[in-house]
């Protein structure tokens, strides 16, 4: 499935982001009235917070474009790219064909007689409200097991490109894109326990970890499904 965004900082990243320290803070008419607590803008959180939303854009989409310069250099070799991303204790992997957007986590607005079990409401993503959606409910993993927190764990926003538009799934942890060489992809197998995993191609050894590769179609059909 194609969609319209990249994976280097645009213009309308920038736009996106409210820049109140140009407006009302120490580079606008500084009538903000935070102002008299931080001194500066930069010791704001509202400021820290745009900081870290604009510089994970920027690394999500320059790590893209390396990898996309060093598959042009090794064209022998064939990839897919896939974001690595945590779900409780499990570590899983989707195509980023199918990605829109990795963004820092919203506030979830539940709705009256919502269709499924897997609807947790809507997010308002720059203005426009989008469905969210559980993918541990979806996938059937158990929300209660989460491996303890090691280091600088920010819960992200996965927004994903469904058929009837976008749709935001909510998740622990984000580690990044990655080429996977296709012979690697092609050899990952379920076995057992995981035979019956939902929406799964496989599971891969990746650097130390037992990584789930989704399998996007029948987990944007199982999204589908979720809201009509």
């Amino acid at each position: 499935m194609s969609h319209s965004y990249s994976l280097g900082v645009t213009r309308e990243d920038a736009q996106a982001i409210d820049d109140c320290w140009n407006r009302i803070g120490i580079h606008g008419d500084r009538s903000c009235p935070l102002l008299v607590e931080h001194i500066h803008c930069r010791n704001c959180s509202v400021y820290s917070a745009a900081a870290t939303s604009l510089l994970d854009r920027y690394s999500l989409r320059q790590e893209d474009r390396e990898q996309s310069v060093a598959q042009e250099a090794a064209t022998d070799l064939v990839t897919r790219s896939l974001l690595m991303f945590r779900l409780g204790e499990e570590w899983l992997a989707l195509a980023t064909r199918c990605l829109l957007e990795v963004a820092p986590l919203e506030a979830i607005h539940s709705l009256p007689h919502q269709r499924s079990r897997a609807l947790l409401g809507v997010a308002n993503v720059r203005g426009a409200l989008v469905a969210c959606l559980s993918l541990t409910e979806l996938l059937g993993l158990d929300p209660t097991l989460a491996p303890a927190a090691a280091g600088r764990i920010m819960p992200r926003m996965l927004i994903i490109g469904a058929e009837g538009g976008p749709v935001v799934v909510p998740v622990d942890e984000v580690q990044g894109i990655h080429a996977i060489d296709e012979r690697i992809l092609g050899g990952a197998s379920l076995s057992g326990e995981q035979a019956n995993a939902k929406f799964t191609r496989g599971v891969l050894q990746w650097q130390g970890r037992s990584l789930r590769l989704l399998d996007e179609e029948q987990l944007l059909l199982a999204v589908t499904r979720s809201l009509t």
